[in-house]
């Protein structure tokens, strides 16, 4: 299992140092004002009329980073900093949950597959790692089921795995289509738009990490299993 430590430590180092930078960009943007003077939330809802989208609200929620777009209830769930702020930081991630409403309105295909997975990651992430760990001491106690429920634990993290995945190109559709309306609808200058874009590159590396993180976990779980086979 030490190869499996390894591993881990290797992801949660970059993890934390892309995460502390996210940090740190959205920090730095908060401070680049808007000259348009909108906040966060009149920049969604502007961005919603214009896709002529009427049938999603945007309100707050609190936390600082916990935006997101639920399309259950169609809501563009803004955090209390972003919703009341008028900086670039906060045009950046209010037209990006903008772009997951977007995405949703317009059957996105990488959207309408991820939410239909949804169901099954819910159960896989939650057993996955339990079924690994009892499968492998059952092995090593050379139980003859413990390589089946081994290979079953894997299944369920593969499907953690894939769903990573999917995620990244949802991410990145919706921040392109943020920042493309930004730019066409005269939202922010030139010097906003950087820093705008600058944010949402290091709020997509985090997604890119966990994704990446999660196959190499895999890879090493598989690793594992085909050397017990032999």
């Amino acid at each position: 299992m030490m190869g499996y430590y390894v591993i881990a430590g290797i992801i949660f180092l970059v993890s934390s140092f892309v995460s502390n930078k996210l940090k740190s960009k959205f920090k730095h943007y908060s401070n680049v004002r808007l000259q348009n003077g909108m906040s966060g939330a009149e920049i969604a809802t502007k961005m919603l009329e214009d896709n002529g989208i009427r049938d999603v609200k945007v309100i707050s929620t609190p936390g600082m980073l916990t935006d997101h777009y639920n399309p259950r209830n169609k809501t563009v769930n803004l955090s209390e900093g972003v919703y009341n702020q008028r900086n670039a930081a906060a045009a950046a991630v209010a037209a990006h949950e903008v772009g997951h409403a977007v995405q949703h309105a317009t059957a996105y295909s990488w959207l309408t597959l991820r939410s239909k997975i949804v169901p099954a990651v819910g159960i896989s992430s939650k057993l996955s790692n339990i079924v690994i760990m009892v499968g492998l001491g059952l092995s090593v106690a050379g139980n003859a089921f413990g390589n089946l429920i081994f290979l079953v634990g894997i299944i369920l993290f593969a499907v953690t795995t894939l769903f990573t995945f999917i995620t990244l190109p949802v991410e990145y559709d919706a921040s392109n289509r943020a920042l493309a309306w930004l730019e066409n609808a005269n939202m922010v200058t030139s010097n906003e738009y950087d820093g705008a874009k600058d944010a949402l590159k290091w709020a997509a590396r985090t997604y890119l990490v966990a994704a990446l993180g999660s196959l190499a976990t895999l890879l090493y779980f598989v690793s594992m299993f085909l050397g017990r086979r032999d």
